[in-house]
């Protein structure tokens, strides 16, 4: 054995506590709590333990519809060494004060407190980010720069940094894990377990997003087209200064757009725009007005015929639609009596 994986072992069990906010990713979820438990199995012996929490003790709906048991409420959360906050579709609506004064106080008593998927927000929210960088999921970094435009959101899959970790989700939890487990009880057993899982590790720097199935140049500027347009969404950048930025000629930046994307540079930036304003739409409560001003449209009008045209309804609709089904399977009881009311 190394002797960095001699010196990660321990006499004690570390704790993992897992909070489970309403929407959760049920992915990063399982992928977390199966490599714990392979730890053990493989080892045979309880090295790990692990406990669900949520605010109100109640089962919890994950982002695919199932809902998952706990075994504590916020108010009775055990002291453990790793709290997990598993944050997702609903990253602004439920960072009660209850959840963020418990974060705060598993940190002041030594916690590493790791935000998974948009659990960033309550981090935030809780005081405990201050100018760290961070991580997200990419699809909620306009929204989160919305609520702390001077944020530093690294694009990676993971970061740990002291007594603070954050997580893009999805498989990028299964190499936080991973190299959890290794720190912790070495890195041999971590690889048991990556490859238990038919997984190969990636470090924590890999980018989140696969930009198409071409590679080397082509993969890059891919990357920095969209890139820049991101980075540009409140006041639209014209062809001529895109193709200034990336050091080529609009001539060269129309032919590139056409060949890859199948639109012009104008056209895509307005794809990007709508999808932006269509991830704003999903993760936050703010006015559309504010949302069009923020992606870029002058006018609300615009934006919504923009919207519909792309989408096939209003911003507004689109908006309805999920936030009545979410609310639906959120309190189905509520739900229930409302309909038996109207009827």
């Amino acid at each position: 054995m190394a002797d960095e994986d001699r010196n990660a072992l321990s006499d004690s069990r570390p704790r993992f506590a897992f909070i489970l906010q309403p929407e959760f990713p049920m992915n990063a979820f399982i992928l977390a709590t199966e490599a714990l438990r392979i730890a053990n199995q493989n080892s045979g012996q309880d090295l790990f333990d692990w406990l669900f929490v949520s605010e109100s003790g109640q089962p919890v709906r994950a982002s695919n519809g199932m809902r998952i048991d706990v075994h504590s409420d916020l108010a009775a959360l055990p002291q453990c060494d790793y709290l997990i906050l598993l944050e997702g579709n609903l990253p602004t609506q439920n960072n009660s004060p209850q959840l963020l004064q418990a974060l705060r106080a598993a940190h002041r008593h030594g916690a590493t407190v790791i935000a998974v998927d948009t659990g960033a927000f309550a981090l935030a929210r809780a005081g405990l980010t201050g100018e760290r960088r961070l991580v997200l999921h990419w699809e909620a970094m306009p929204a989160y720069l919305e609520h702390f435009p001077d944020a530093e959101i690294a694009n990676q899959l993971y970061l740990l940094d002291k007594q603070l970790g954050f997580c893009a989700g999805g498989v990028g939890m299964l190499d936080l894990m991973l190299e959890l487990i290794g720190r912790l009880r070495g890195a041999a057993l971590a690889r048991e377990v990556a490859n238990a899982l038919i997984h190969t590790p990636r470090e924590a720097t890999r980018g989140q997003r696969v930009e198409g199935a071409a590679v080397g140049a082509v993969v890059s500027m891919s990357r920095r087209v969209i890139a820049l347009m991101e980075r540009h969404l409140d006041f639209p950048l014209s062809p001529r200064l895109i193709a200034d930025k990336l050091g080529i000629s609009v001539r060269t930046l129309e032919r590139y757009c056409a060949r890859e994307f199948g639109q012009t540079p104008t056209q895509l930036y307005l794809l990007v725009r709508l999808q932006a304003a269509r991830n704003l739409l999903f993760y936050e409560e703010g006015d559309i007005k504010d949302i069009a001003v923020a992606c870029g449209f002058s006018y609300p009008a615009v934006f919504t015929r923009a919207f519909k045209a792309q989408f096939g309804q209003s911003p507004r609709a689109f908006r309805q639609s999920f936030r009545d089904a979410q609310g639906r399977l959120i309190r189905p009881e509520i739900a229930r009596l409302s309909a038996a009311k109207r009827h």
